[in-house]
């Protein structure tokens, strides 16, 4: 017996060494084919063999054992990338390596805003467009301004009394919803436009935009829509880049970010300067020059995580800008903002974010005389956030969620520089539900309450998506609203010792129901998709002039609608060409008599034609961006005290093109050049619908990634 033992411990030993030494290692690297960096995270399989695999380690190496004498097909697949397949010898060894080419789609991203739970674009029922961090670089944008004129039709900033507004498709700043990861910002200006230069695009993944009232998800303000600014982590060990940008008029912007990571913590610091030389308009217009201004933007994000359950992100942020608004007095904004995120996941089917955001934004005027800097404007938010969400059956998401705010306002624009402060609640629930593979559905619900007009408000939404092979199917229905702000409640200004603004504390909130049914088709690298919306908006908020003040009182209107068409087309191709067209009809029609009249462009759209090209050690991508804006002809009253009598007025059409080039030296410099307005389009008359050009500009960019340099 014990021989017997012997022998079969002999004869075990003798099949393991014998099948150790039948075995062949199989390594290499897998690389992105645009920046030649390496891939960690990717998975790796054996096609033959549905246990055998495993995932790039943090130099983007993997090693797979592969018994002797057959052929195996080794697969390479990593989310955002084309997946890959290669076949392995019955004897072949050594190093297989895989160069990675990223997806021409987009729709595999991860969006949050349409849904406030991260999903797949593709996969959103509600339309969500995406300026990605590519569209962003290649750009070399400094704010949101420059990225949404150039990315979207009917987007159109203007300037009046010294502030930058704007109009997307009828809808004002006040109307649209502006968020940094999810939160709302402090301050604004007379027209309800927040301060658009505090949106540096230094550091931002993704801008996300759904169209449309979302109130049930975001509450007031989001009556015409939301535009949410994702900022960017890092998985780096450590990173800096380093950037500068110089244009005509002067214009400079400097600026650098630092990010590092070290276990579970991970810090991003973010610099930016940028200033430009005051502009004088060559032609007539209701303004003929804007002032020379120059601003500081920092911000840091550090995220901790613990043990996969635990998340925890601390911002802070500081802006100051100082505009030289005249020759004895500038005028200086700051804000100061910080929160605390905290997101735990109890398991794979359950995650709660608790959320705390402060947000202060001030104005001042500084006296270069004495140096006395006098603050006159003073908004502060405190906020709260809280959501839950739970997967039930079939991947099927609950969302449950509740939000506090105190809003305090302190203006000149009130009697004797009062404050006013009030508090806002509201609680919602959205189910995202899909029956089937094909069709999924989405509902919310939201009540909000205001305090200082004891207001209550309930915003409903649904929407429907149905997947074809190629193509899908979405409807939606929502309703919007805005409430009253405190400074539409309670103003008492005198502008400029010509007539008088009133506020209304028995303003009623604005509202809107939204109507939007769209198809989009997908292969391969081709996109179509065309929406057509409506908005029935009732009771919004303007001024109007009342004898009994002889003065100007903010009053709500008769029902206005708005109507259209939005339309996109893109391709690109393996040989480095790219094609974007986007066109958008839009149809506003307010009733006669009204305070407030209509001066969208009915006809918008925007063009990008791209080539590029990526050796090893240099690439290239030369685009051609226009935004082509029609003629409008409008109604403009003859008094300011009668809304009877009009006359008719056309603001001309105009294209703007800009020619870029953006050029990858190694793995570490990207050189941009720029000519703005191609054809130098300059109006014959500056108005509040003309673009603030002097003619064609000229631009150059550089950044320059110190870590991957060194």
């Amino acid at each position: 017996m014990k021989g017997n033992f012997t022998v079969k411990i002999l004869l075990l030993l003798f099949a393991f060494y014998a099948n150790a030494f039948s075995q062949r290692t199989i390594s290499g690297t897998i690389t992105d084919i645009a920046t030649d960096e390496t891939l960690v995270g990717v998975t790796v399989h054996v096609a033959e063999m549905p246990t055998k695999g495993t995932v790039t380690d943090k130099d983007g190496v993997y090693r797979l054992n592969l018994p002797q004498g057959k052929n195996f097909t080794i697969e390479v697949s990593f989310v955002g990338y084309e997946p890959q397949s290669r076949t392995v010898l019955a004897n072949e060894k050594g190093q297989v390596d895989f160069v990675l080419k990223q997806k021409a789609s987009i729709l595999d991203m991860v969006v949050v805003t349409g849904t406030r739970t991260p999903k797949l674009l593709k996969d959103v029922p509600i339309v969500t467009r995406v300026i990605t961090h590519n569209d962003i670089a290649m750009q070399d944008a400094t704010d949101i301004r420059d990225v949404l004129q150039t990315e979207m039709p009917g987007v159109e900033f203007t300037y009046s009394m010294g502030q930058q507004v704007v109009n997307i498709q009828g809808f004002g700043g006040n109307s649209i919803l502006f968020l940094v990861d999810g939160e709302r910002l402090a301050g604004e200006s007379v027209f309800g436009n927040i301060d658009y230069s505090r949106l540096s695009m230094d550091n931002v993944e993704r801008v996300e935009i759904v169209k449309g009232a979302v109130s049930s998800l975001y509450g007031s303000d989001a009556v015409g829509g939301v535009i949410n600014i994702i900022t960017r982590n890092t998985n780096d060990k450590w990173n800096l880049n380093l950037n500068s940008h110089m244009a005509s008029h002067n214009e400079q912007r400097h600026g650098g970010t630092l990010g590092f990571k070290a276990g579970g913590l991970s810090s991003i610091t973010n610099v930016q300067y940028a200033s430009t030389d005051a502009i004088k308009f060559g032609n007539d217009g209701d303004f003929g020059s804007l002032a020379a201004h120059h601003s500081w933007n920092l911000k840091e994000k550090l995220t901790y995580s613990l043990a996969d359950k635990l998340k925890l992100t601390a911002k802070a942020g500081y802006f100051f800008r100082e505009r030289e608004a005249q020759q004895l007095s500038h005028e200086r904004y700051r804000d100061f903002s910080g929160g605390f995120t905290g997101e735990y996941t109890f398991d794979t089917n359950n995650n709660l974010t608790v959320a705390y955001n402060f947000d202060q934004y001030d104005k001042s005027d500084y006296a270069l005389t004495n140096c006395y800097d006098v603050r006159d404007y003073s908004n502060v938010q405190h906020s709260v956030r809280t959501l839950f969400n739970r997967t039930l059956v079939s991947d099927n998401i609950l969302t449950i969620g509740g939000d506090y705010m105190r809003d305090y306002l302190m203006t000149y624009q009130f009697a004797d520089n009062s404050a006013k402060h009030q508090h806002t609640a509201d609680v919602f629930a959205q189910l995202d539900w899909s029956p089937t593979k094909k069709l999924n559905l989405i509902g919310g619900l939201r009540y909000d309450y205001y305090s200082d007009a004891a207001m209550h408000n309930v915003s409903p939404k649904i929407g429907i998506m149905y997947r074809l092979k190629n193509s899908s199917l979405r409807a939606s229905y929502a309703k919007g609203f805005r409430a009253p702000k405190l400074k539409e409640m309670y103003m008492n200004f005198d502008m400029a010792s010509i007539f008088m603004i009133y506020g209304n504390p028995d303003l009623k909130p604005e509202k809107s129901h939204n109507f939007t049914l769209a198809a989009e088709y997908t292969k391969k690298s081709y996109n179509l998709t065309l929406m057509g919306f409506y908005n029935r908006v009732s009771d919004r908020i303007t001024t109007a002039w009342d004898r009994a003040v002889d003065g100007q009182v903010y009053v709500n209107m008769s029902p206005l609608q708005i109507a259209g068409i939005d339309a996109s087309a893109s391709a690109r191709w393996d040989f480095g060409v790219g094609v974007r067209l986007s066109y958008v009809y839009t149809y506003e029609h307010i009733a006669k008599g009204e305070p407030e009249l209509s001066s969208t462009r009915p006809h918008t759209a925007t063009i990008r034609v791209e080539y590029g090209h990526k050796w090893r050690k240099y690439g290239f991508n030369i685009a051609l961006n226009g935004r082509v804006m029609s003629a409008v002809t409008c109604d403009e009253y003859t008094s300011m005290t009668s809304y009877t009598e009009t006359v008719k007025a056309t603001y001309p059409g105009y294209m703007i093109w800009k020619l870029s080039v953006a050029q990858k030296i190694g793995r570490a410099i990207t050189l941009n050049t720029a000519i703005d307005n191609l054809f130098n389009y300059v109006p014959e008359y500056y108005y509040s619908n003309s673009p603030t050009t002097t003619g064609t500009t000229f631009s150059v960019g550089l950044s320059v990634d110190m870590d991957k340099l060194f």
